[in-house]
């Protein structure tokens, strides 16, 4: 009986938590395209995807200021390496006077070819003392200069869950940041909207903070970013040093079977934006914009399943950028090229 009760009561509570949700969400002041400041746009093409972001970068290379290719990663014995689609990416943009970035990602891969995103493990390996610190600093800088990348870009994740590993990582931004003052190279650092922005983070580099990741695999259906969350982020991006940016994602996601705050779910997969709409129209489905992120979305009814799918669009990417903008953030990175709808439609 007692586990009935206790049972009912976190039901309800549940209930009025998601109801209190659902109220805030409804008076939620909306987010659209308009009047902005200008921005300094750049954008991301990934290596796996590179038919398809070469083909985007082509049509909207005239906005960008700047360009990202992603990425180096690491391979067995931890040695820096570089996609050729990534060098291809690089050497294009170079060739239409961009200023490009060389990004370089915490994902590892060992002999059997097995990978690993976001890799603790390696990258606490790799950034445990100073030596080891100072030679993956040399390993980025020279592969940016051999490429003839402008700048080095550290999108390094899941540094700032352990104590160690983020007294490591701060320590090691200082020492790229002062290795790529004397090759003469730039430096961004790309952060996750949850990590302490009041840190002793070095003063150099530009901090890129990723506005996304509100909702997606590890929560229920929404919009990757909504206003609330962009204003109460640039909010706390003023603990930053320094020049500060910030990234929006494109593409979305689509939930299957989820109920009552994940308390039952079934399978939870990203797609891009073209995928999303060639679904709702093989589905036939009814297409919202929700009001207080401007994000697409829409649901369906399948083999006795459930679906609900959330997805940007150009008109969703113009409407936070002017958001962004009017909150006197100047510059703005797309992930990723490949995959939209009018990417190129962008209002700078």
């Amino acid at each position: 009986m007692r586990k009935k009760v206790k049972y009912a009561a976190v039901l309800s509570a549940l209930l009025l938590a998601s109801a209190a949700a659902g109220l805030s969400c409804a008076g939620a002041e909306p987010v659209k395209s308009g009047p902005h400041p200008e921005v300094r746009l750049s954008a991301w093409s990934a290596y796996w995807d590179d038919a398809s972001g070469a083909a985007e970068y082509r049509g909207i290379r005239r906005h960008l200021s700047s360009f990202s290719a992603f990425a180096a990663s690491y391979g067995p014995d931890d040695v820096l390496t570089v996609p050729e689609e990534t060098q291809r990416a690089l050497k294009q943009a170079q060739k239409d006077g961009k200023e490009t970035y060389l990004t370089v990602v915490n994902d590892s891969r060992d002999d059997s070819g097995r990978s690993v995103e976001k890799d603790a493990v390696m990258t606490s390996r790799i950034l445990r003392d100073d030596a080891s610190r100072i030679k993956q600093a040399e390993a980025m800088v020279d592969a940016a200069k051999k490429l003839g990348a402008a700048g080095v870009e550290l999108d390094f994740e899941r540094v700032f869950k352990d104590a160690k590993l983020q007294e490591d990582y701060l320590h090691f931004t200082y020492q790229l940041s002062l290795a790529c003052t004397r090759a003469g190279l730039k430096l961004r650092i790309v952060l996750e909207p949850s990590a302490p922005f009041d840190a002793p983070f070095a003063k150099g580099p530009e901090y890129v903070v990723m506005l996304y990741n509100l909702h997606g695999l590890h929560n229920g259906p929404g919009p990757k970013a909504d206003g609330a969350f962009i204003r109460k982020t640039v909010s706390r991006m003023a603990d930053l040093p320094g020049k500060k940016s910030v990234a929006i994602a494109t593409g979305g996601c689509i939930w299957q079977d989820y109920r009552l705050l994940g308390l039952s779910r079934g399978a939870t997969r990203f797609l891009s934006s073209q995928e999303a709409a060639a679904l709702a129209k093989e589905k036939e489905a009814s297409v919202v914009r929700d009001g207080a992120s401007a994000v697409l979305h829409f649901s369906y009814e399948e083999d006795e399943h459930h679906y609900e799918v959330w997805y940007a669009d150009d008109e969703t990417v113009n409407a936070w950028i002017t958001e962004i903008a009017n909150l006197g953030i100047d510059g703005v990175s797309i992930w990723r090229l490949g995959g939209n709808v009018n990417i190129d439609n962008v209002h700078l």
